[in-house]
């Protein structure tokens, strides 16, 4: 039993032996025990838990991996703050903060105060030894020494910090916030308000559907069968006739694009016949891959098309980063179009909306004109974005919450011609503004890639099993002894065509296609396993085999992806291109044939571009992504490297995106027999108070 005594009015804790005698094992990560040794008896018997311990508690989590230094770093100013405060404070700054760089927006008290050790993902999978942790407090050893055992306590002491503001009813520039159960640090406060704010002023004021635009709607989609279940793409273009916001949710290959389209189309018929002039349409997604996608896809889908050629001509091809449409200042958070200068657009559409942070989103949302539509597509399911916020999955969740309204169940009833199933729960705002298609067109009944997908997504091991037994032939599981040799023979074969063809004098824009036909990717970023080590791993075979012209800094065959927006060069984050040598007769040479240049697609998706290797500021040799960073790319066939053992990383979502991303095939390869199972146990869970705000 812990004995402590406290004096809550100095803010000071004596500390005796506030950890465990026996080693604990967090359950939420498949009984991985975490080391919590006991700490020297100096350092603890009758020691004051004041703010200087907690801050050297919080150098030791950072010098094993647990924190980062940036955590470390507020912790402190924080406490400088109030000298004599109550060390719970700094506490709790280091943890929110922490809690941002794992993408939460806030730090849920009471999911803290429930699970503190998960609060830092412990075991974190950058320790390398559970030796390094002897002696080191765990979060819920400080909290306990600290006398925190119920979460209104912990908001108390909170609240009477200088440092914490109180939510709505503060206007100071205190750094943190605490709203209910909710702490944040003030500037994720200010953007939950700002992005909750404007999603409520887009959906406020739904319109109505003309009978000429349903009659219209039968022709693109073809008359409601009452014998068939009903077209959701359909349904989903009638629900967005309507609003000024529509999120269209679904997995690869549910028509997201098919479905956007005919609405684009619908909308510029309605403008044109009604007000004389096309409607101004802009297309956007988080990353240059996923931008070049969607121009691809909406191509294709645009030609298909049985409209006017007015209608076909005012339909917009080309996507654009998000950073391009807001317009970057270099050196600066800031955009060039905000509520101030806001965009000219009438309606905008925005791509693997999962990937989109909290931070863009508002600054986006800022600077939507007050008249425009905004329509958001993305997997729900998939991973969502690596900085804070999942505002797409905060919208999907909270619709699926609530039913739909009369007035809009009865539009969609007319255009389904048969009547829709209804939740037994109150009416939503946000199920009117929600839709998520089910049927994929591209794994169809005897895709495995498909029914892995929905296995893992079901988070059912015994599917995910029946899986690997049905004979498949498009996902593969094989196991390995450590990072053995099959792996990286397994990564050579998927490179080799590439890398020869450009060998064999091929163009920039050939050898670009050929690579994305096949990708590596990874669950982590550090180890053996993780793509640091596998692209190290990789370069030094492909070297050996002579497929590659170096091992060390800019050589011929390096593919590369862009790690920072760079404006000047329209270069940014997610961007692909690979270093070759000028061929002699390309027409881009300009001279400068036989000379090392990073080719690019063109943002376009027609052509490459060519820059010098040495005006790449922030890029990563690419042979092996991370599956964060594979989001909004596809490929023919995809090696999906997981951890040799249970990992607090290791989720549902991580495990969907990675098999979602092949189109042909997925191999999987690990040396933990039950790593896809293990995962799909595990889901993702955001701190956010996005969805409260929008349901009060």
């Amino acid at each position: 039993m812990t004995r402590r005594s406290k004096d809550t009015d100095s803010g000071q804790f004596s500390l005796f032996d506030a950890l465990p005698e026996t080693p604990s094992v967090d359950e939420a990560h498949d009984d991985v025990a975490v080391e919590t040794a006991n700490a020297p008896e100096p350092m603890l018997a009758g020691d004051v838990v004041d703010t200087a311990l907690i801050i050297e508690q919080l150098e030791r989590w950072v010098s094993v991996g647990w924190l980062r230094p940036l955590d470390a770093h507020l912790a402190r100013f924080v406490g400088a703050r109030e000298p004599q405060g109550d060390p719970l404070v700094p506490l709790s700054a280091a943890l929110v903060s922490h809690q941002l760089g794992r993408g939460h927006i806030c730090l849920n008290l009471d999911h803290a105060l429930r699970e503190p050790d998960a609060v830092l993902s412990l075991p974190p999978h950058d320790v390398a030894s559970p030796d390094d942790t002897a002696g080191i407090l765990t979060p819920g050893a400080l909290l306990t020494a600290l006398g925190v055992d119920h979460v209104d306590s912990w908001r108390d002491r909170l609240h009477r910090s200088d440092v914490t503001g109180q939510g709505e009813t503060d206007d100071s520039a205190r750094p943190l916030i605490l709203e209910e159960q909710r702490l944040y640090l003030r500037r994720f406060w200010q953007h939950e308000g700002s992005v909750a704010t404007r999603l409520r002023a887009l959906m406020a004021g739904a319109g109505t559907v003309s009978e000429a635009m349903m009659a219209r709607l039968e022709t693109l989609f073809g008359a409601a069968d009452p014998a068939r279940a009903p077209d959701w793409q359909k349904l989903a273009c009638a629900m967005a006739l309507r609003n000024r916001l529509t999120v269209i949710s679904g997995g690869p290959g549910t028509g997201k694009t098919a479905t956007v389209t005919r609405l684009l189309a619908l909308l510029q018929e309605s403008a044109l016949s009604e007000q004389g002039r096309a409607l101004i349409v802009h297309l956007a997604a988080p990353t240059g891959k996923a931008a070049a996608r969607l121009s691809e896809s909406l191509s294709g889908a645009i030609a298909a098309l049985d409209v006017s050629e007015s209608v076909r001509s005012s339909l917009p091809r080309e996507a654009t980063t998000l950073h391009r449409l807001l317009g970057v200042q270099r050196d600066s958070r800031h955009f060039r179009h905000d509520a101030n200068h806001p965009l000219a657009m009438d309606v905008l559409v925005v791509d693997e909306a999962s990937m989109v942070d909290l931070e863009l989103m508002a600054s986006l949302l800022a600077a939507l004109p007050a008249h425009a539509r905004l329509i958001l597509l993305g997997d729900r399911d998939q991973l969502a974005s690596v900085e804070a916020g999942a505002v797409l999955g905060d919208l999907c969740e909270g619709a699926g919450k609530g039913q739909r309204s009369e007035t809009l169940q009865r539009l969609l009833e007319r255009a389904a011609g048969q009547p829709l199933p209804t939740l037994e729960a109150p009416v939503s705002m946000l199920a009117d503004h929600v839709v998520v298609l089910q049927k994929s067109y591209r794994f169809h009944e005897h895709s495995g890639i498909g029914a892995l997908a929905r296995a893992v997504n079901r988070g059912s091991p015994d599917a995910i099993r029946r899986c690997w037994q049905a004979g498949y032939q498009d996902i593969e599981l094989e196991l390995v002894r450590g990072r053995s040799t099959a792996l990286i023979r397994r990564a050579l074969g998927g490179y080799r065509q590439a890398l020869k063809a450009m060998a064999d004098g091929a163009g920039p824009a050939e050898v670009l296609s050929l690579f994305s036909h096949f990708q590596v990717l990874c669950a982590l970023r550090r180890g053996p396993w993780g793509v640091e080590g596998l692209n190290e791993a990789i370069v030094e075979a492909l070297f050996r085999e002579k497929l590659i012209g170096g091992t060390r800094g800019w050589y011929a065959g390096r593919p590369v992806m862009v790690t920072r927006n760079d404006p000047q060069l329209g270069l940014y984050n997610g961007d692909i291109g690979i270093a070759m040598v000028m061929p002699d007769d390309d027409p881009q040479a300009g001279g400068a044939s036989g000379r090392l240049r990073v080719f690019f697609p063109h943002p376009s998706g027609e052509g490459v571009r060519a820059v010098l290797p040495g005006r790449l500021g922030g890029v990563d040799t690419a042979f092996a992504m991370t599956v964060h960073k594979s989001q909004g790319s596809e490929f023919e066939k995809v090696l999906l490297v997981l951890p040799d053992r249970p990992n607090p990383i290791m989720t549902r979502e991580l495990v969907y995106t990675g098999i979602t991303r092949a189109k042909s095939h997925c191999l999987i390869m690990t040396a933990f027999a039950g790593a896809v199972e293990s995962a799909a146990l595990r889901q993702t869970w955001r701190a956010s108070g996005v969805g409260k705000r929008l349901d009060g």
